[in-house]
């Protein structure tokens, strides 16, 4: 046990115990025990990019709160930590820092010299651009631990993993091949939504769409037997050259003739199809669409359906292509000159400008705005184009596997419910299987070659997969089995597979990863299935939802029991808080001022689901709850209670406290096990404010005191204050741990969660009593507040009426109440109208003996707290001060 300090503080409480934490391996992970007495958490690994910023801090402190109350339940709680290091925000970080680009053609440099950033990007080889994200993310990874340790998270952070080390790069590989040999995985040449700026190619789930200011162009075209002209409406004229067809609905009455005819593109002449289609929107535009390969997901739709040739001609740096398209002729030579090698934007203006020319624009182009889709990360459209890319099948195109996980997803107990249906709509909607290869660098390698034939062609259907037991490779690296390195891109040699996989295909496994999984089958069989996943809801159909299906394919079960799911941050515009708009708010300046324990107050007063502004104001009201848990435990010490004090609470205040505290005690243990952390809070610390602000008024002059009575108010300040501490310890960490160190041994974060049959003796008993008293000392204040009168005055007659019930509660307590109000004369009456009287008598004279009272007086670290000065409020309510409320009562 730590002696009490003269003055209460929360500066350097986070360092201190933390520390000790460590030391005395507080957070630790038994995994002598078996499952059923395991709570396996799936912590989600944050994208170590940059530094950590207050939105990613506010679900972490929501589940460690969860997980607090696990151990405290006697679960042996598994809660590791990882970091999601791989793929585009670490490659667009490193090149920005260190001012390189990769260029995979170039031999490893072992003397590279980082170049200045503000200089022109220098090409570095791929082993130089990976050494520089391992070194970044190294120093990032420590920062964000850093962060964490200092608001509490206690993890064990032994367990500590990152997507990029080699665990996880064989577990990622494994999963793969065994797709592979399941026929889950497959690669395939088709239409793919590619970043012009990232050269990647992008899946479904991490598109978003976008208002963008465009215009609509009306293009003539002549029909092929020569029946006139037929007009199409389109945002994207460039792409005249890579037209296939005209489509109309099949209802359409307009163009039911023209369907099954031809016309020519203007200004190439290349003769296409007129066809029909129920895509096809008859009233937008002139109900007539030019389908180009490819302008849009519905062109892909349209190509697949409607077997349409592929006529490509955009490059994936989002430019046009140089060479003249076969399928346009010679005649459209000079014409495509003009057009070729420039970006889609530049080729747009020429193109309008050349069919103005032509007498094929009709009118002037029409301002719109309209949605595009981008790369959720990136800064131009998307355009798509053909590639050959891996994919993992995930039901799009699979009734049967499509129900089978939107089954689990309802297995699923989700927090909140309605989160749920974000899960379903998704999956229902997806159109695509999930593409998960990318053409980057910092990522787990395809374990995967390819041989070269004698004549140099690649055999991109014929893949050599690597075994099992040799994994992770890399296949830049590494040569496969029966060949050299010698023979790497050599005719009749082979070639590794170029790609990495998309940073969610090794974060979807992210349970087998540290359940141990094939690798610790012990650890896995105590730890798999999860209890637990929380995570944000903007990653339900990436994260969770990726996850829910590799579990599905590789074990056939849902990896988690539990998922909940936190709210947004929103800055003072109401906005999310990301990296991305700029409008984050580091956690680190907040904790300086309000300490750990305010900033997670913050955090754990919101519930599952729901949006939250940085609110500091509700940081400082945690800070001065952290504040007056330090202070009334100290009060309560200095009236001699320890943790030696002994009897049984016997008079009726003290029942009636216990009775609601065992009524609080229920409610939090409800609320924790339906992930309800801010409901446990919230019913917490309103029975805390009474405590110190009605019962410790009530019962402190009987506690001074000798024989029963004081033995009975000190034995019950002994029970709240144990019960109240463990109660607090999931939310304000620190305080608690600071505070239960000056009276008990051990650490408050592995005592026994509190039940009600700690409680003994309040069976039957009203806490009714406790509200009485505590509305007639109310009166009491209130009337010497109005009277500007100090709380000293003493109450010279007090009088009481209503109905016989409450009459009897009060006089069970009036002595409490006399003393805690000054009260002299007291007149208690049943009656149908309830009243308080209360006449003041003269202001006492000044007590010099009071002001040296300790029970009296004031907290001179409250004074010096800029939390607490800052805060009108403050002057007002005794955050610092237990007793500060009635004065001198009752001495």
């Amino acid at each position: 046990m730590a002696a009490v300090p003269e003055r209460v503080s929360l500066d350097g409480l986070e360092s201190k115990w933390g520390a000790w934490w460590d030391a005395h391996q507080v957070h630790r992970f038994d995994r002598s025990k078996d499952r059923a007495q395991v709570f396996s958490v799936d912590t989600p690994p944050p994208t170590v990019s940059g530094s950590l910023h207050l939105g990613t801090v506010f679900g972490y402190v929501q589940v460690d709160s969860v997980v607090r109350y696990r151990r405290m339940r006697g679960d042996e709680v598994f809660y590791p930590m990882g970091w999601d290091d791989n793929g585009l925000p670490t490659e667009r970080r490193v090149q920005n820092l260190f001012g390189v680009r990769c260029d995979p053609s170039l031999p490893y440099d072992p003397d590279l010299s980082v170049p200045d950033p503000a200089d022109d990007r220098k090409l570095v080889s791929r082993a130089n651009f990976m050494e520089l994200c391992e070194r970044q993310t190294a120093l990032d990874e420590q920062g964000f631990e850093e962060a964490f340790r200092r608001v509490g998270l206690s993890v064990d952070w032994s367990l500590t993993y990152a997507t990029i080390d080699e665990r996880c790069r064989r577990v990622a590989q494994r999963a793969f091949v065994r797709n592979l040999d399941r026929g889950d995985a497959y690669s395939s040449e088709a239409p793919t939504l590619w970043d012009v700026d990232f050269q990647t190619a992008v899946a479904q789930a991490e598109l978003e769409d976008r208002p963008v200011s465009g215009q609509a162009h009306r293009v003539r075209f002549a029909r092929a037997d020569g029946g006139g002209d037929v007009e199409i409406e389109t945002t994207r004229p460039e792409l005249l050259g890579a037209c296939v067809a005209l489509v109309a609905h099949p209802e359409d009455a307009r163009y039911a003739e023209l369907v099954g005819t031809e016309v020519l593109t203007p200004l190439f002449g290349v003769r296409v199809p007129v066809m029909a289609h129920r895509l096809a929107d008859p009233d937008k535009g002139t109900g007539l669409v030019m389908v180009c390969t490819f302008g849009d997901t519905v062109d892909v739709i349209w190509w697949r359906e409607l077997g349409l040739p592929l006529r490509s001609v955009v490059r994936r740096d989002g430019t046009l292509v140089s060479s003249l398209p076969d399928w346009l002729g010679p005649e459209a030579a000079a014409t495509w000159g003009e057009l070729a090698g420039t970006t889609t934007k530049a080729a747009r203006r020429r193109i309008v400008e050349l069919l103005a020319e032509h007498g094929a624009l009709h009118g002037e182009p029409r301002p719109i705005e309209h949605e595009v889709r981008f790369y959720e990360k990136g800064d131009r459209p998307l355009e798509i184009v053909a590639s050959r890319q891996w994919y993992i099948r995930n039901g799009a195109h699979d009734g049967s596997l499509r129900d089978s996980l939107v089954a689990a997803g309802r297995a699923l107990s989700w927090h909140p419910d309605y989160m749920r249906v974000r899960y379903e709509h998704w999956v229902e909607g997806l159109n695509t299987d999930w593409l998960v290869s990318r053409q980057r660098f910092f990522g787990v390698p395809f374990p995967v070659w390819y041989p070269v034939g004698a004549d140099g062609d690649i055999y991109w259907d014929e893949p050599i997969v690597a075994a099992e037991d040799t994994l992770p490779v890399d296949p830049q690296a590494t040569a496969p089995p029966g060949y050299d390195d010698a023979q790497r891109g050599q005719p009749g040699g082979f070639i590794g597979d170029p790609d990495v996989m998309d940073t969610w295909a090794t974060s979807s496994l992210t349970p087998q990863i540290v359940c141990g999984w094939e690798d610790d089958p012990d650890l896995f069989a105590r730890t798999y299935p999860m209890d637990l996943r929380p995570q944000g809801p903007e990653i339900i159909r990436t994260w969770l939802f990726s996850t829910v299906l590799r579990s599905h394919l590789e074990h056939d079960l849902r990896p988690w029991e539990h998922v909940t799911i936190n709210g947004w941050i929103l800055d003072p515009d109401r906005k999310k808080m990301s990296k991305s708009k700029g409008n984050v708010v580091t956690p680190a300046a907040l904790v300086d001022e309000f300490g750990a324990d305010g900033v997670r107050y913050w955090s754990c007063s919101a519930a599952p689901g729901m949006d939250t502004a940085a609110d500091t104001a509700q940081m400082r009201v945690g800070r001065r709850l952290a504040i007056k848990l330090l202070n009334v435990t100290k009060f309560v010490l200095g009236i001699g209670v320890d943790a030696t004090t002994t009897g049984e609470p016997s008079a009726p205040l003290d029942l009636a406290l216990l009775a609601r505290l065992g009524g609080v005690i229920d409610e939090a243990t409800a609320a924790f096990d339906s992930f309800e952390h801010h409901r446990a809070l919230e019913r917490t610390e309103t029975f805390f404010w009474g405590f110190c602000d009605d019962y410790i008024e009530l019962v402190k002059t009987r506690a001074y005191e000798n024989g029963p009575e004081a033995v009975s108010a000190r034995a019950t300040l002994a029970v709240a204050l144990g019960v109240l501490l463990r109660l607090f310890a999931p939310f304000v960490p620190f305080a608690a741990e600071e505070a239960w160190s000056w009276w008990q041994d051990g650490t408050v974060h592995r005592q026994p969660w509190p039940t009600r049959a700690e409680l003994a003796g309040t069976g039957g008993v009203d806490p009714a009593v406790l509200d009485v008293a505590a509305e007639v000392l109310g009166a009491i204040r209130k009337a010497k507040t109005s009277g500007q009168r100090s709380m000293r005055t003493p109450v010279e007659r007090l009088a009481v009426t209503g109905s016989a019930e409450r009459i009897a509660a009060l006089r069970s307590v009036i002595g409490d109440v006399c003393h805690a109000g000054v009260v002299g004369k007291v007149d208690l009456c049943v009656g149908d109208e309830a009243a308080v009287e209360i006449e003041l008598g003269p202001a006492p004279a000044k007590d010099p003996a009071h002001a040296k009272d300790p029970a009296h007086a004031k907290d001179p670290a409250q004074t010096k707290d800029p939390a607490q000065t800052k805060d009108p409020a403050q002057t007002r309510d005794p955050a610092g001060d237990p007793t500060a409320i009635s004065g001198a009562a009752g001495h």
